[in-house]
């Protein structure tokens, strides 16, 4: 056990969001629409309850975990039963110091129904993620990190409240520490306090201090455009928008990200898999202890890698948090940034095999032979905008802006 925060090295201090995740087992009868399922007055069989932590905290921290990475938890739960049962959970997988304990407070838990086969629903007390703020984080721990990983703001009431200042300062205090900086993210709700928010305002102020930012492409695009997202959502009934959303999308996104200061943006995009575009050299060797070892080779890219087709998916809890966590294993270990991204997938297509975001996954090195046995295919996906490359190969796509391919 650490005895002091001189002795102590981590890769990654895992911050912000965390809660109790209660999972029912919803048996697989053919359902395909969520609305065939959860009706007024209807009465619906389930089997044995999953209870697992849920958040990124726990969430990417206990995969990292599984992957042989030094985790530090930061985050706020209360002295409940489940506060307890979320620092029983995390003892012993990591530091559990900057757990701070809230009296009189509960502890945040979400209700996930995840019918097999269809996207899942949240029913969502924030609890103790609601207060947490810049004073709630031990930088002691964070400055013994290489990478500081930060999520879900627009679920952390004190972080967006004041336009954003709280979630500014955190950052901010934590670039000080010289760790790379990680903002991931969650979709604001739109009839929520959050989804009042001026989230591009908001960011303005935050990615200066922010080196990879990770937001799925639903949240990018809510963010960035509020009324656009709403109508595309509204057009497409809210079913396979993420199918609908062309490529010049997620590039416009992203630049406007790196242009509002973050070095590489990442839009996690389900079954279409990753897409990630970097900034130019000069600001990609800005990015603290866990820069890339080879800044050139992962300066102004643009790269998108097709997720890993699944035949049966048992939840797709967590299963980006899951990919998270891949490609920071792949950055601390000195990875390639193509390979990062397939890693990335690798460990993402393992969480959809089991109920929460953890059992599923595997050594760092099932994973790596899981990759390199050859037994893995990519999900069917095409693009056919000007500009982009698929190489046979590597089998990834290269984009109009990939500074490889630009001739």
């Amino acid at each position: 056990m650490v005895t002091s925060d001189s002795e102590q090295i981590f890769d990654v201090a895992c911050v912000g969001h965390i809660c109790l995740d209660i999972i029912p087992q919803i048996p697989d009868v053919g359902y395909t629409q969520i609305d065939e399922i959860f009706r007024p007055g209807k009465l619906i069989n389930v089997d044995d309850a999953d209870v697992s932590t849920g958040g990124p905290v726990a969430n990417t921290g206990l995969v990292l975990a599984k992957l042989g990475a030094r985790i530090a938890f930061i985050a706020k739960v209360g002295d409940d039963d489940f506060g307890r049962i979320i620092r029983q959970r995390l003892e012993g997988q990591g530091d559990i110091r900057g757990l701070k304990i809230e009296q009189n407070r509960g502890s945040s838990y979400s209700i996930v129904l995840a019918p097999p086969g269809i996207d899942r629903m949240f029913l969502h007390n924030p609890g103790t993620n609601d207060i947490f703020t810049s004073a709630d984080i031990n930088y002691n721990l964070v400055r013994k990190a290489k990478i500081f990983h930060f999520g879900y703001p627009p679920i952390m009431k004190a972080t967006f409240e004041n336009e954003g200042s709280e979630l500014i300062r955190i950052f901010r205090e934590a670039k000080k520490c010289g760790v790379t900086t990680a903002l991931d993210f969650s979709l604001p709700d739109p009839n929520s306090q959050s989804g009042k928010v001026d989230w591009r305002q908001l960011l303005k102020h935050v990615l200066p201090y922010v080196d990879i930012f990770l937001p799925s492409i639903e949240e990018a695009f809510y963010v960035l455009d509020p009324q656009g997202f709403m109508i595309a959502h509204k057009s497409h009934g809210g079913v396979n928008l993420i199918e609908k959303l062309e490529p010049a999308l997620f590039s416009e996104l992203a630049a406007e990200f790196l242009r509002m200061g973050c070095k590489m943006a990442a839009l996690k995009a389900a079954h279409r898999g990753i897409y990630f575009r970097t900034a130019v050299e000069s600001r990609i060797i800005e990015m603290g202890a866990c820069k890339p070892a080879q800044s050139d080779a992962w300066a102004s890219r643009e790269l998108w890698c097709p997720a890993f087709q699944i035949y049966k998916i048992a939840s797709a809890t967590g299963a980006g948090d899951a990919a998270i966590a891949g490609f920071y294993m792949a950055l601390l270990n000195g990875e390639t940034l193509e390979r990062a991204l397939k890693i990335a997938c690798c460990v993402g297509y393992q969480n959809l095999h089991e109920l929460d975001a953890v059992s599923g996954v595997r050594s760092w090195k099932e994973t790596i032979a899981l990759l390199d046995e050859g037994s893995l295919k990519h999900h069917p996906f095409h693009i056919d905008s000007t500009g982009w490359y698929w190489d046979k190969k590597l089998e990834l796509w290269f984009g109009p802006h990939d500074r490889m391919i630009i001739k």
